[in-house]
Order: C-alpha cells, then structure tokens, then sequence
C-alpha cells in the first residue's frame, strides 16, 4: 500500500515571542525611571559659607537608591557644569555641602546620571546666590540718570561708581531680596557701594544707611 510522506515542517522553539514582541532574556538590563527629590536647602550665602543641598533618590516603586552618585552642577555659557558630586546612603538620601569660590548668582541642579539598570534623572533646585556684604544708602528725587534713564519715586535700580550701566545686581536685605539693574552713577561717600533708588529701598524695607547683601 503507497502511503503518502507527510510535509517536514520546521522545529518551533517554546521561547519564540509572537510577531512584533520583542524576546525577553534574564541577562538583558531593565531600565527603570528614577526621581530626585529636593527637600532641605540653603541658597542665599555670604561669601566663605557653605552651601547645604538635601534629598532623595528613588527608582522604580519608590526603591530607595543607594551607593549612587548624585552630582551639584550650575548652569553657565556651556550649559551645566558639575560643582560637586555626592553619594546617597543605604536609604537613598544624599547631602550636598559646598563651599562657592566666587560670588554671584546662577540656577543650580541635582542630577544622577544613570546606570545599567536606572534611567538618568535630574531636578531644579533653583538659584544660588552669594553675596558680599556692602555699605548702602538710598537717593531719591527726579531727573536723568548718568546711563541716561529717567529717575521717578518708581524706578527700581542702584547707583554704583564702576560698573557697566545694566548690570543686574541681586540685593538681600532682613530676608527680602531683589534683583535690579545699575541706572546711575554713585555713591560719592567713603564706605559705600551702592545708593539704592527709592523704589528700591520700599522693596528691600531697607533704612537709611547701612549694610546690604550684593551678588556683585
């Protein structure tokens, strides 16, 4: 009797994913997203004082992250610069302390880089601000300023004997602070850097004479 051979057909391997879905192999890295958190921070320094950043990094779930390497970077003309790195502990909070080397002003970030298994992360934090201290008066009245603006009871700006007309100065005074252009020439008194407009003065609740916080 003639039996009719039956088709060979190809071996199928139990692992073979349908169409469209990628296999999954144990060794292959899965990569998780991680969140930085931000929570005890002190920004506004007088120069020589430490900065203190603090916080947290999770992963997936909310997995404390630990051993991992959190950086402190500021932006700049060429984006981000690293100021200084940090590593969070076995509960995943990290603690950042800096000393800055120069006063000024400039927007600050916490970032982790990422790993094998971690997806990068980064988190504002905000501005830092490092002052010096200065003396200060204030002046009012009316009339045209030496970088030819006009003066009112409303102009917010200060006055200083050398630096370019539009430089933004922040100022900090009894915890208020503001951030002004220089509008004018002055102060001409020894001991004093900056005469701050009237409208300046109010914001800042500042008196008569005496000391001031300056990024510049």
């Amino acid at each position: 009797m003639f039996v009719a051979a039956q088709p060979t057909l190809p071996a199928v391997s139990a692992t073979l994913a349908p169409a469209g879905i990628a296999a999954f192999s144990p060794s292959t890295p899965v990569e998780g997203k991680t969140m930085l958190s931000v929570g005890e921070t002190e920004l506004n320094v007088l120069e020589g004082r430490r900065v203190t950043i603090a916080g947290a990094l999770r992963g997936p779930r909310r997995k404390a992250l630990s051993r991992r390497t959190v950086v402190l970077q500021s932006l700049g003309r060429r984006g981000w610069h690293t100021l200084v790195t940090a590593r969070t502990n076995a509960k995943g909070q990290y603690r950042i302390r800096f000393s800055p080397q120069s006063i000024g002003s400039q927007l600050v970030r916490v970032r982790f880089a990422g790993d094998a298994t971690d997806l990068p992360s980064h988190r504002r934090v905000g501005r830092l601000n490092v002052y010096r201290e200065v003396g200060a008066s204030w002046y009012g009245g009316g009339g045209t300023t030496a970088c030819g603006g006009t003066l009112t009871s409303s102009t917010l700006g200060v006055a200083n004997k050398t630096l370019p007309c539009g430089t933004m100065v922040t100022l900090r005074y009894g915890g208020h602070a503001i951030t002004v252009p220089v509008i004018d020439r002055g102060p001409y008194v020894e001991g004093r850097e900056y005469d701050l407009t009237e409208a300046t003065k109010y914001a800042l609740g500042f008196g008569g004479t005496g000391e001031v916080w300056a990024t510049r």
